[in-house]
């Protein structure tokens, strides 16, 4: 399977490539259109600011390519928001446009410190072959101040003061707002079920 690891800038390119490699998956680190376009899988990662993101793919001439994907794709982290219409970071920032609805700042409040990192539970909101496999009791590693809302692409749901959006779906573009590649057992698993051959 030929997974392309769209080179997006982010600092956790190697880690993700690390945690696919665990798995058996080689994966091609490219700014590409035909290498992405030809891939089996296709991941976008991202640390950092969504206007910093953005610009990015646009210098990278990727904002296009990543619209005309057809074959799986998964957000992880800033990744994930990137797949949305728009996010509030930075002022506004209109981005890929591939899941509907906008990412929002979290409120901090004494219960939700923001940033809102560390480990905490996920929920499922429904199924999905991304999520197989996952409980009600599983926890994942999380790092943002920014998030989707909870809304009908919801797949997983944490809860930081009010719930968020942890993993998501719109047809064959997946995102996970956490870190598979730090999320230890459940990580794994959200990739192993990524890479799956029935995956659909």
């Amino acid at each position: 399977m030929k997974v392309a690891l769209v080179d997006s800038g982010g600092t956790n390119i190697g880690s993700v490539r690390y945690a696919l490699s665990r798995l058996g998956a080689e994966s091609s680190l490219t700014s590409n259109a035909d290498e992405i376009l030809s891939a089996d899988r296709v991941i976008l990662p991202g640390v950092g600011a969504a206007a910093a993101g953005m610009a990015r793919l646009h210098e990278m001439g990727l904002v296009d390519v990543l619209r005309e994907v057809q074959q799986p794709l998964l957000g992880v982290c800033l990744g994930m928001q990137l797949l949305f219409e728009r996010s509030d970071e930075d002022g506004g920032v209109d981005c890929l446009g591939l899941l509907p609805g906008q990412v929002i700042a979290i409120p901090a409040s004494a219960s939700a410190r923001v940033p809102h990192m560390g480990w905490n539970t996920l929920q499922h909101c429904k199924s999905d072959p991304l999520t197989a496999g996952i409980v009600d009791t599983d926890r994942a590693y999380f790092v943002h101040s920014y998030a989707a809302p909870v809304s009908d692409v919801t797949l997983l749901s944490t809860q930081h003061g009010q719930p968020w959006s942890a993993a998501v779906r719109s047809g064959q573009r997946w995102g996970a707002q956490f870190h598979p590649e730090k999320s230890a057992d459940v990580g794994s698993r959200i990739l192993r079920n990524f890479l799956a051959e029935d995956l659909s």
